[in-house]
């Protein structure tokens, strides 16, 4: 019962607190206080005397003593439940208010280029039914509307967005909660994070209000997440949820990559929302909301602010940010995957493929797994990445590998990361009907002829089978292959020909353990695919 007691002694002072705070920021002539914001909800009545001198004790004192467990004996459970959603919207409606001022939105004008994969969602007959055409177009314009926030960063106020929000604009056009506007311009943007800066081009930046920024390391999963911004040209929008999952990586919508490492969220994020703020309970920075999963509800994605963090100095001495890159494909080692290779789960990062104008052409080899960088261990794609990307372009790294059962220790000099839109491949045509294989696991696969490997975008010495169809449900279904994906090895033994296929399966049960080597259709790098 004390314990009990002690709960709703401290959840109480909590909103006692929150009450003080909230009154004097009402009181500040600096803040203004944005006019969607509620007041926040009375305290339950405990009685006609005691709760009042209770506010008042609490308001002056300067170190705020814990209430008495008789405060609370009188409180029904309905008041105590009261009591604490209370608490919870009070710290909610400060923090927006905080943060509110300095979010901003952003009207941005650039020269038309064909098709933008950002506008596909509009493109939908539910969007241009209930909301109309969010983008205005001219010949040769586009218009598009997104989100921004103004903080400060070693000594100056700028405006992060999203890099798909601002690329290639000719004309930013910012506005701010109060309808004040200004011109913006370019400062720069990294498009394989999809973070961008923005300035105004006059001298009042000094005036602007800002956000304080968090840590994203910090946070975990069931936090308040809080998205501020103006989806489909509602104006300063505020929506809330949780954070629903760290370390989230999924594809680009226009297929140049995948975003990786992102912060997952119910709180509603749409069209329009790109590039404005995640907010934590606190009214502090977490994440740029930037991409929502299509054709589903309450899955949204932010950039960490600390990701974010580490290329600002850059996009502000630079405009762009430069990374170094070993030009090589990779994968985790699932437990199938490691299996294969004799190794344990996560014990390094598999090479799935090398490029042949990459820096470690000829120094690593497919199948390789990276198990440390200069000495430090890496068990995942990101450690990797995290390793090697913001080292020097030119620097050398000591790599320790494991190679066919034994470890060794290779050098490579790093080149520097091609742009986005260099490492895409192209998209297959429709394959032909040459002899079929045998199936299994889900597959029926043809022999690769050259009329095939053409129309795949395959070099014409490819050998292997294709991928003819995948049976819903089963294995081969559920581990992502699709028609036209080239199939080079099973459990790491070679296949050239259809007798090699036919061979290799016909010698596995249904339920074996099964790795095998693909090129994605459309000629992409290679990468090793457990079948569970």
């Amino acid at each position: 019962m004390k314990k009990a007691m002690l709960v709703v002694s401290v959840l109480a002072l909590a909103f006692l607190i929150g009450l003080t705070i909230d009154w004097s920021l009402q009181h500040q002539n600096t803040v203004q206080t944005p006019s969607v914001i509620e007041r926040p909800q009375a305290l339950p009545q405990i009685s006609e005397k005691k709760a009042p001198e209770a506010s008042v004790a609490l308001a002056q004192a300067t170190t705020p003593a814990a209430p008495s467990a008789d405060l609370f004996s009188q409180l029904s459970k309905e008041q105590i439940e009261q009591l604490i959603v209370a608490a919870g919207q009070n710290a909610v409606k400060i923090a927006i208010q905080k943060a509110s001022p300095a979010v901003v939105q952003l009207e941005v004008i650039k020269q038309s280029s064909g098709w933008n994969p950002f506008e596909d969602l509009f493109d939908d007959p539910f969007w241009r039914r209930f909301f109309g055409e969010p983008f205005e177009r001219d010949r040769g314009v586009e218009r598009s509307l997104g989100s921004g926030f103004v903080t400060e960063f070693q000594g100056q106020k700028i405006i992060i967005t999203n890099n798909h929000v601002v690329q290639g604009a000719t004309s930013i056009r910012i506005t701010f909660p109060d309808r004040r506007s200004a011109d913006g311009e370019l400062v720069g943007g990294d498009a394989f994070l999809d973070v961008a800066v923005v300035r105004l081009k006059d001298s009042n930046a000094h005036e602007l209000p800002t956000i304080a920024l968090g840590d994203s390391d910090k946070i975990e999963i069931g936090d308040w997440a809080i998205a501020i911004g103006n989806p489909l040209g509602f104006q300063h929008t505020v929506t809330a949820g949780i954070i629903s999952a760290l370390h989230r990586d999924f594809p680009k919508p226009d297929g140049s990559g995948t975003f990786q490492d992102m912060i997952q969220t119910d709180a509603a994020i749409n069209p329009g929302n790109s590039g404005g703020p995640l907010l934590d309970a606190l009214g502090r920075v977490i994440g740029i909301n930037t991409a929502i999963a299509v054709n589903a509800e309450g899955i949204n994605f932010a950039i960490p602010i600390n990701a974010a963090l580490r290329v600002l100095p850059n996009l502000l001495s630079t405009g762009k940010v430069t990374r170094a890159w070993l030009g090589v494909v990779i994968q985790n080692l699932t437990e199938e995957i490691a299996q294969q290779f004799g190794v344990e789960p996560e014990s390094g990062v598999l090479i799935a493929d090398v490029r042949p104008d990459g820096p470690s052409h000829g120094i690593l080899q497919r199948g390789d797994i990276v198990l440390s960088v200069e000495g430090v261990p890496v068990r995942q794609i990101s450690e990797l990445q995290q390793a090697i990307m913001y080292r020097p372009v030119g620097s050398k790294v000591q790599l320790e590998i494991w190679r066919n059962g034994e470890k060794q220790t290779v050098e490579v000099t790093l080149g520097e990361r091609p742009s986005e839109q260099a490492l895409l491949g192209t998209t297959p045509g429709a394959p032909g009907t040459p002899p079929q294989g045998l199936e299994k696991f889900g597959l029926k696969v043809q022999a690769l002829t050259p009329e095939l490997a053409r129309r795949l975008n395959l070099p014409s010495n490819s050998e292997g089978v294709i991928i003819e169809s995948v049976q819903p449900g089963s294995r081969a279904f559920w581990a992502g292959l699709q028609v036209g994906d080239l199939i080079i090895e099973i459990n790491r033994q070679q296949i050239k020909t259809l007798d090699d296929w036919n061979r290799l399966v016909s010698e596995l049960p249904d339920d074996a353990r099964v790795v095998l080597t693909i090129i994605p259709r459309g000629g992409g790098s290679t990468r090793f695919v457990p079948l569970r």
